[in-house]
């Protein structure tokens, strides 16, 4: 229990991110002006998700002294999100009663979303290193 609390303590924006994103999934959607925008709602995904990865990124980063390997990131920030994408939008399609349909093209930006902020999270490693090294040089 105190191992779970402790992730939440270290990851909080990470689990608030997390959990918008499965409240949103499972609302009914309101109708605003922006629906006749043209792939307004996927556009949408692939924020969630890219700001997601980005801030779990950062968040990693943040919280450890030295910087974690690339493939634990690439499990952690990018497959993670992606199978709880796929599984959100199975869910849509066979536990919502009709309210939400499980899109795939939703579960395609949704991993597009996902790519993005996990290449942006390299290039926040690859800043990290440099301002690290940067600091220690000017000690």
């Amino acid at each position: 229990m105190n191992k779970r609390f402790n992730l939440l303590l270290t990851y909080p924006l990470s689990t608030a991110c997390i959990l918008i994103i499965w409240i949103l999934c499972f609302c009914t959607p309101p109708h605003t002006p922006l629906d006749n925008v043209p792939l307004m709602d996927k556009w949408t995904h692939i924020a969630m998700y890219c700001g997601t990865c980005t801030v779990m990124w950062v968040e990693t980063l943040r919280s450890r002294r030295s910087f974690p390997g690339i493939r634990r990131m690439l499990l952690y920030v990018w497959l993670c999100p992606v199978l709880m994408s796929g599984l959100i939008e199975i869910l849509q399609a066979n536990c919502t009663g009709g309210r939400r349909s499980g899109d795939w093209l939703d579960f395609f930006a949704n991993s597009i979303g996902a790519t993005l902020g996990f290449l942006l999270g390299l290039v926040l490693l690859k800043w990290g290193k440099e301002w690290l090294k940067g600091n220690r040089e000017n000690e």
